[in-house]
């Protein structure tokens, strides 16, 4: 018997029967998402350039003028878990468009007339956008190396860090659905998408600590899930750094608002068709 019969079979299915159809859905959702970028490999290579272009420009310019004080550590570590949280960050919120086009093109529909719960259908995506935010932890790791980037390369911390970048990643990538499922159009999701980006990346602690910031900004900063995201990359990835927040504060926050954002978005989701 199948996980969906087993599930169909009982009025109230065991939590590990519910569970395993769940996370199946997901992979399967997973896995066609993968198969979309082997057909487009060459979207991880285009996306090289933006952490190239703010280590090795932005980063060395403001390394030589000392302008933001950074503790014992460089400027150019300090911004190396920060442009990966950036890299993270904008590989996931335009993800909502694709959601777009597959309901112009009607897959939407067919996933929606299945039994896969909803949930499911957004942390498949989730998943998919973890293996981007994946390669790009690979490229600013391999950048900040060659920069001469102290980094802490212990396994148990390179786990950690993949961790992150995957909850962040499912974080953002069902933030831009909630995103598609409220604006419904290419041309507004632009827009929108834009617009909330910016914000996020300039509100948190990527390249400046919070505590240069005016109250008023520390206040929002303190919000962002990119700013515990960054703080938990920033102590996995640097040798000696302090967490800000806490690791266990970093991690309890991008579960929590992942899992609150997929609760959301699958209610949601029906509505994307009317």
């Amino acid at each position: 018997m199948t996980h969906a019969e087993l599930v169909k079979s009982s009025p109230r299915p065991q939590a590990w029967v519910r569970f395993l159809y769940f996370l199946r859905k997901s992979l399967n959702i997973f896995e066609m998402e993968m198969r979309k970028l082997r057909h487009e490999p060459t979207d991880l290579l285009t996306r090289a350039a933006q952490p190239f272009i703010w280590l090795v420009i932005f980063g060395q310019v403001l390394s030589g003028i000392r302008a933001i004080p950074t503790g014992e550590s460089s400027y150019i570590e300090f911004m190396a878990p920060g442009v990966l949280g950036q890299s993270v960050l904008f590989v996931s919120i335009f993800y909502g468009l694709a959601l777009i086009w597959e309901r112009d093109l009607g897959i939407i529909h067919k996933f929606l007339a299945s039994p896969v719960p909803r949930e499911a259908l957004v942390v498949g995506k989730g998943l998919s956008a973890g293996i981007r935010g994946f390669s790009q932890a690979i490229i600013v790791i391999l950048l900040a190396s060659f920069l001469g980037v102290r980094l802490n390369l212990n396994p148990f911390n390179i786990l950690g860090v993949i961790s992150i970048v995957f909850l962040g990643a499912l974080t953002f990538s069902t933030f831009s659905l909630l995103i598609a499922l409220w604006v419904k159009t290419r041309e507004r999701f632009m827009g929108v998408g834009q617009f909330v980006t910016m914000p996020l990346f300039f509100a948190s602690n990527a390249i400046y600590p919070i505590e240069m910031m005016p109250d008023w900004l520390q206040a929002i900063a303190k919000v962002n899930p990119l700013s515990y995201m960054v703080d938990a990359l920033r102590t996995l990835m640097l040798p000696g750094s302090a967490s800000v927040f806490g690791l266990g504060t970093d991690f309890a926050v991008l579960i929590l608002v992942s899992a609150v954002l997929v609760w959301v978005a699958g209610r949601r989701y029906p509505s994307f068709v009317v």
